[in-house]
């Protein structure tokens, strides 16, 4: 049985003019004639018997008329003459999977595409021939010199190289300048050596037992990536391949991230991502970035994926199954790709299949894959033993004939040169190959994916003129436009503080005017994530919308667009993902790095969904590749009774990663600090990654924490605030240290308990740690006769650990001699903040009064 009926009921886009029952036999060839094509170079993959797609089985002759009155269709009388070009358009080594193509239009254009004349395709023959033993002698020539290296060989999948020649070439022909391409291990070193021209000593050296410079080993070689500009023979275009680890599909929402980032910029730029045959199949984030890249805001205007696929999953067969018409690639039937099928021992056909898939992007601006079928001749990497899982398949591709064999003989054939002329050009030019690898490099050093950084922004004189006329003209809405009221009053809310009736800044208009006086600073900014127009706790609201929407007139105003800044401002609300959309912002931030790149979580615990690009790119990108970036996250936390998916951040496992400078963390604690934070990032000569644990519902709506328009105006971020409101700091016995709201828990019960002994400090910073301005400030209070740490969150969950050490250094050198240092948090638990509000309080109550030294700890 079939699992989709072989014989297509006839619809708009049947072939016109001919027999019904012819028709159905052209249709056919297009729906299914994939899944009779001989695709598999190793024959493990069995296509349909093509007895199948017979003439007879629609009930024809070979020469039987295809028109009711005989004329000619397309050139052809007969039906045998139709079978041959049909079996030669859909069942060979280039075929065509277009049943996830809806659009009529987008169908009849593949279909003409697929049927055309096929002649030679540029870059046919001998120069055809040279590049794939380019390919094929690198992995020789590492196997003979460094046996042991591990190189994730490209044996069996050589046309990889020539396709990426044709899409570059491709590319640069519709005028495309940049071009971003992510891909997995297999592979990549060759493309390192044979495309990128990184040079051979610099690869190798990562090979030796004794390299000559381990310093510059950052991460292995089959994670690097590098930017060249390459001639093609359409034009120059720069390449970049992004770095990834070895979570392999990662790189995928990278990539995007980076080519939005460019075509925003307004520079024509092409994404090709390069996919595993098992991994693509496997991994959540390729449906979640397949899903991201249709909405407006994160759209490349499609991608062109190469499936690199030998049908197995390191040891796990993934053999396509045409009876079921199940293949790896079913994942983009979503976004309604086609997918050219092609056998990689086809090296013609694989340039083919380059040039429709760039042509179908230019044209449509939409996702197409290219599923390049090969094999792997050796094992998952050069030290697998593959015959103990795969005896068969191996026993194949021992005495499997090579593509350059396979291209070399038909070549020879079609042409003047015999078979021995042939393999005597093929030896000579691989003995040339090799003796140029060993050879110094004349293309030079291959730069970092970055190109060279720009110039930080200036920052411009804000006070509160500016303020006022940036407050004028957020608030100035189209004539008939008709807000909410929650929009009423706060519009009245940022016009009483800036004309002085109400001079305090809440967490709202202090996130707002930062974006604000950074877009007249000249610095791009984007903020992104799930619901960021509005904000998860009603604290945005960077989008208006109309409640009243005329025809015709836009139904929604964002004031940040309306300060007539050369700079832009983009807030786009993602789908629903952490993994990819992080992914697709590191990358954002990657390539326009002098923008604001914020990315928010509808709650900070949530982060988590992204590990992989905390772990991987945000922290260790910049040492690893020398890529760096500039992403802000914000990750609303606290504990407020809300449960353990709705209060925590994962503040320890962000202090865990940091290290020799890597990231930044604060916790602000105030609205000007936030305001001052957001600036400091966006003006930074070098800004690191920032981790920004924000506020929820109870610090958004705690009137301390809201800031005097003049204090908001004046200096920077401050990461520790000393406890100014105190009369006599001598006074001090007890000096507590807090982050975050439970600041002001302390406050507040310190001010009902009467205390005058007790001094709140306030860690804004947790790294890099402010060791000096603790020690600043802690030396304000000479009597202190303890210090106490506190922190809302469990034990386990909060900064003790990691700030203990740091915290005992400035006391050593800023209080008495002997002071101790105590903590108080709550207690361990497994899964963190409790469900019950009532829970909650008692909690915090506990906390607060030990804190504070009104019970025992």
């Amino acid at each position: 049985m079939f699992s989709t009926p072989l014989h297509p009921p006839l619809g708009a886009d049947a072939a016109a003019g001919v027999r019904p029952e012819v028709a159905r036999f052209i249709e056919a060839h297009r729906g299914h004639g994939h899944r009779f094509a001989a695709l598999d170079p190793l024959g493990s993959a069995v296509p349909l018997d093509i007895q199948r797609l017979a003439p007879a089985c629609f009930g024809l002759a070979p020469s039987d008329a295809l028109t009711p009155d005989g004329r000619a269709w397309h050139g052809l009388q007969q039906v045998q003459a139709l079978d041959e070009r049909l079996k030669a358009a859909w069942c060979g080594a280039l075929t065509l999977d277009a049943s996830a193509v809806r659009d009529e239009t987008r169908r009849d254009w593949l279909v003409q595409r697929m049927e055309a004349p096929r002649n030679a395709p540029a870059g046919a023959g001998l120069p055809l021939l040279d590049r794939l033993i380019e390919a094929q002698a690198w992995e020789h020539h590492v196997a003979e010199h460094h046996p042991e290296g591990k190189r994730f060989s490209l044996e069996g999948c050589e046309a990889l190289l020539p396709l990426a020649d044709a899409l570059l070439a491709a590319a640069a022909g519709h005028g495309i300048a940049d071009v971003f391409m992510g891909m997995p291990h297999r592979g990549r070193v060759n493309l390192l050596v044979n495309l990128l021209r990184m040079p051979v000593a610099e690869v190798l050296d990562h090979f030796q037992r004794q390299p000559r410079h381990p310093e510059a080993q950052t991460d292995l070689i089959y994670h690097r990536g590098g930017r060249r500009r390459l001639a093609t023979r359409a034009g120059e275009v720069m390449l970049r391949l992004a770095p990834n680890p070895s979570h392999l599909q990662s790189v995928y929402p990278v990539v995007m991230g980076m080519a939005h980032a460019c075509q925003r910029a307004g520079t024509p730029a092409l994404a090709i991502v390069m996919h595993g045959d098992a991994a693509f199949a496997g991994q959540g984030v390729v449906m979640e970035t397949l899903a991201l890249t249709q909405k407006a805001g994160y759209s490349v205007g499609g991608t062109v994926h190469v499936v690199i696929n030998n049908q197995v999953g390191f040891t796990e067969l993934n053999l396509m199954d045409a009876q079921a018409a199940r293949y790896c690639t079913d994942v983009t039937r979503m976004v309604d790709a086609p997918v050219l099928r092609v056998n990689a021992d086809a090296p013609e056909d694989v340039l083919r299949a380059a040039a429709i898939a760039v042509d179908w992007r230019m044209r449509f601006g939409t996702d197409i894959v290219i599923d390049l079928i090969g094999y792997r001749r050796l094992g998952h990497s050069e030290h697998d033993a593959p015959k103990v899982t795969n005896p068969l398949g191996y026993a194949l591709t021992e005495h499997k004939p090579s593509v350059v064999d396979l291209y070399g003989a038909a070549l020879a054939s079609d042409g003047p040169a015999g078979d021995a002329q042939m393999a005597a050009r093929i030896a000579a030019t691989r003995r040339a190959v090799r003796e140029a690898f060993g050879q110094p490099a004349a293309t030079g050093a291959l730069q970092p994916v970055q190109a060279a950084l720009p110039a930080a922004h200036e920052a411009r004189p804000w006070g509160p003129g500016s303020v006022q006329a940036a407050v004028a003209a957020l608030t100035r809405w189209p004539e008939g436009f008709v807000p909410h009221p929650v929009i009423e009053k706060l519009v009245q809310r940022w016009q009483a503080a800036a004309d002085g009736r109400h001079p305090h800044a809440d967490w709202c208009l202090a996130e707002t005017l930062a974006y604000a006086s950074v877009l007249q600073a000249g610095v791009d900014v984007r903020v992104s994530g799930l619901d960021v127009q509005r904000g998860t706790f009603m604290h945005r609201h960077a989008v208006w919308h109309d409640q009243a929407p005329q025809p015709g007139q836009p139904d929604t105003f964002v004031p940040l667009q309306q300060l007539g800044t050369a700079a832009r401002f983009d807030i786009v609300n993602s789908v629903l993902s952490e993994e990819a959309v992080v992914g697709f912002e590191y990358g954002y931030s990657v390539q326009a790095w002098r923008s604001l790149t914020v990315w928010e979580g509808q709650f900070g615990d949530f982060v988590n969904g992204a590990q992989v690009y905390l772990d991987q790119y945000i922290a260790a990108g910049e040492e690893k590749w020398g890529q760096r970036s500039p992403l802000v996250l914000l990750l609303p936390h606290g504990y407020e009774g809300v449960g353990p998916e709705h209060s925590n951040a994962w503040l320890s496992r962000f202090l865990q990663l940091c290290g020799a400078g890597n990231l930044q963390v604060a916790m602000p604690s105030t609205a000007g600090q936030m305001f001052k934070l957001l600036r400091q990032q966006a003006l930074a000569a070098e800004p690191r990654p920032l981790v920004v644990m924000t506020p929820k519902t109870t610090l958004h709506e705690e009137p301390a924490s809201h800031t005097p328009l003049a204090a908001l105006l004046e200096g920077g971020f401050a990461p520790v605030l000393a406890d100014d409101g105190m009369a006599a700091k001598a006074t001090a016995r007890r000096v507590v240290i807090s982050s975050g709201k439970l600041h002001y828990a302390l406050q507040h019960a310190r001010a009902a308990a009467g205390l005058d002994d007790v001094a709140l400090l306030r860690l804004e910073q947790l790294y890099p740690f402010p060791a000096e301005a603790l020690a600043q400030a802690l030396a304000r209070h000479p009597g202190v006769e303890a210090v106490v740490w506190a922190q809302e969150e469990t034990l386990n969950q909060g900064a003790w650990s990691f700030v203990r050490d740091d915290l005992q250094a400035a006391m050593a050198a800023a209080c008495p001699a002997g002071t101790p240092l105590h903590r108080v948090a709550r207690p361990v638990t497994a899964a963190g903040a409790t469900s019950s509000k009532l829970l909650h309080q008692q909690q915090e109550a506990v906390l607060v009064a030990q804190a504070l030294g009104l019970a025992a700890a």
